[in-house]
């Protein structure tokens, strides 16, 4: 079956007529209608599927043993998300064992297609959670208890789904049996269409954290209450957000507001409460800390001069990524051979690449995006290129999980 095909399929799945994008979140009806579709594809090929402890699923594919080589990536969302952030690693995964299969390869040591859970934190607001909770960076007593808008824990969702929550948490016997692990993604920003390539390496992953601020103040009148009189928390947010603008533009950092939940969130109403999540990323860990410290400042001198509360909170962080170069030279020279130019590139994205590397060999494919938006609707890859990515990663595969 083609890529075009496999795409065609998972393509309906969660999206929302209206908006076009895709809401995907992890332990619902559209993300159980994705883990079938995954299952039932890789049936399909003969490959053997099993969920592990933390709701990743995984599909073996050759002989059953240590030193596998895994690909893959994730199926679930951010709220109105594009179609290829994530979906395009695990299709092309699937695609390529189809190629393999066409040019009668049969690996050595084993493939195994990965479907990680949770990698966008639309839901419990953890990014990467099932890989962060298989390699131990996430406590499975403080998963278990994330919760979602709604007030439904993460336990509480995977049990409705049919998945016992008691076994989450490290799982050092199957993070020993990988050898590499190898993520292709769609490019997350527009690098390498100037440069004329279809397909990129990653060099590594920018640290970045998500970091949650409450802004608490006094209910009250919008037509009666004075300005004088008012403890207003909405006010202290708004300076926060031009002044994280501020920050990360001097620093070379990013820094982002792009959740936000006013109470009690009347239109007429002085709001007694606004919660705010940052999502701040930088080149390196100090010049991070630094914004991040910066954008704080800013923060608690406007909540004290409107005469509002603050509290901060740190959700995640993800430390500076350098994936393994001796795979990623290895990588490139396969790729030179197939007559693959790919460009190496940084992303500040996060992936669960990024969070397996500290545990195992990891690289990541990019594969071109031509403007370079994400996370929208208007997300895209052509299909030229994708098949590009197979064809990228069918000869990654054949050389990693090949005869020595």
């Amino acid at each position: 079956m083609t890529f075009a095909q496999l795409w065609r399929e998972l393509e309906p799945l969660g999206r929302d007529q209206q908006t076009g994008g895709y809401r995907r979140y992890s332990w619902t009806p559209a993300d159980a209608a994705c883990r079938a579709w995954f299952t039932e594809a890789a049936e399909r090929r003969g490959l053997t599927v099993e969920p592990d402890r933390n709701g990743n699923l995984w599909a073996w594919w050759g002989p059953r043993g240590a030193n596998a080589v895994v690909t893959g990536s994730h199926l679930d969302s951010v709220p109105d998300g594009g179609a290829f952030d994530g979906p395009l690693g695990v299709v092309s995964a699937l695609a390529a064992v189809d190629l393999l299969k066409d040019r009668d390869f049969y690996p050595e040591r084993s493939v195994v297609l990965a479907a990680f859970t949770e990698e966008e934190g639309a839901r419990f607001g953890v990014p990467c959670l099932g890989s962060r909770l298989m390699t131990g960076a996430v406590d499975p007593d403080a998963a278990r208890a994330l919760a979602d808008g709604a007030g439904v824990t993460l336990a509480e969702a995977m049990r409705a789904a049919g998945y016992h929550p008691g076994p989450i948490g490290p799982d050092d016997a199957r993070l020993s049996g990988i050898a590499a692990f190898v993520e292709l993604h769609v490019e997350q920003g527009r690098a390498l269409a100037p440069l004329g390539a279809a397909v990129g390496l990653a060099e590594g992953i920018w640290p970045h954290g998500r970091w949650r601020l409450d802004f608490g103040g006094r209910a009250d009148h919008a037509g009666t209450a004075r300005f004088a009189d008012r403890k207003d928390p909405m006010l202290g947010y708004a300076h926060t957000v031009l002044a994280a603008r501020a920050a990360a533009a001097e620093s070379g950092s990013l820094a982002t507001f792009g959740k936000v939940i006013a109470e009690p969130g009347g239109s007429n109403a002085v709001c007694s409460a606004v919660r705010a999540w940052l999502d701040a990323r930088a080149p390196d860990e100090a010049t991070l800390q630094a914004t991040v410290a910066t954008i704080r400042s800013a923060a608690e001198r406007c909540s004290d001069e409107h005469g509002v509360t603050l509290t901060v909170r740190q959700e995640s962080y993800t430390p500076l990524v350098r994936f393994d170069r001796a795979l990623r030279d290895r990588i490139a020279g396969v790729l030179t051979a197939a007559g693959i130019a790919a460009p190496v590139l940084p992303t500040g994205a996060g992936h669960d690449a990024g969070v397996l590397a500290a545990r195992v060999p990891t690289a990541m494919l990019f594969v071109r995006n031509p403007t370079g938006v994400s996370h929208s609707p208007a997300e895209h890859a052509d299909l030229a290129d994708c098949e590009a990515g197979v064809r990228a990663l069918a000869a990654v595969l054949e050389d990693l999980a090949g005869p020595k």
